[in-house]
């Protein structure tokens, strides 16, 4: 019998989601990080990755603006790298420029695989954009607002859990800001199309 803080169903989803699977020690950190904050969290988790961006729309029948990716970028400090979580829609690509002037940080830069699981506790792929090892700064792009309810991982790349933006933003206390890079004038009003090939830039 699974907890009530998490549910496997398979809603609209396009791969099989695992009946009755043990809740993972990296999902529960998510799930607790939710009901600090009062919010009970339902968590799908599948039988094979969901570790980018596409794949986990096509796995949902999501568009692909509605998957978050939680990307993990680094600022320099005397006593070691400073990270700083960013969370963008997965049709959506970071801007270093508006990034660092976001954070104050010109020499803002992309973790490495290594540092992002040292600093987060999560393994690209599945970074969350709660329940982390350490307090992290959170910076939100107002893009993802764009839709009723986000799609982000849930500490595996195969379990993910739908959120609403507004939601999204207490859980994870982050900053609005824009922090993508800007998309052609023709594009900004259209909706991305389903399963369209972009990476997920390496992290959930």
């Amino acid at each position: 019998m699974l907890p009530r803080s998490i549910r496997l169903t398979q809603a609209d989803a396009r791969l099989r989601p695992v009946p009755d699977a043990p809740i993972h020690p990296a999902v529960q950190r998510v799930l607790d990080a939710a009901a600090r904050k009062g919010v009970t969290l339902e968590v799908t988790a599948f039988d094979e990755s969901t570790h980018t961006a596409v794949e986990a729309a096509a796995a949902l029948g999501a568009d692909l603006g509605q998957i978050v990716k939680s990307l993990v970028f680094v600022m320099p400090d005397p006593d070691g790298p400073e990270p700083l979580l960013c969370l963008v829609a997965g049709n959506d690509r970071v801007d270093l420029a508006r990034l660092a002037a976001v954070s104050g940080s010109a020499d803002v830069r992309r973790a490495s695989a290594r540092e992002a699981r040292d600093l987060t506790g999560f393994s690209i792929g599945g970074i969350p954009p709660i329940g982390h090892a350490r307090p992290i700064r959170v910076i939100m792009d107002p893009d993802l607002g764009r839709y009723p309810v986000v799609w982000a991982a849930a500490g595996l790349p195969t379990s993910v859990f739908p959120v609403p933006p507004a939601t999204l933003r207490i859980l994870s206390d982050a900053t609005v800001a824009p922090i993508a890079e800007e998309r052609p004038a023709a594009d900004a009003g259209a909706e991305p199309a389903r399963g369209l090939a972009t990476p997920r830039d390496g992290d959930a």
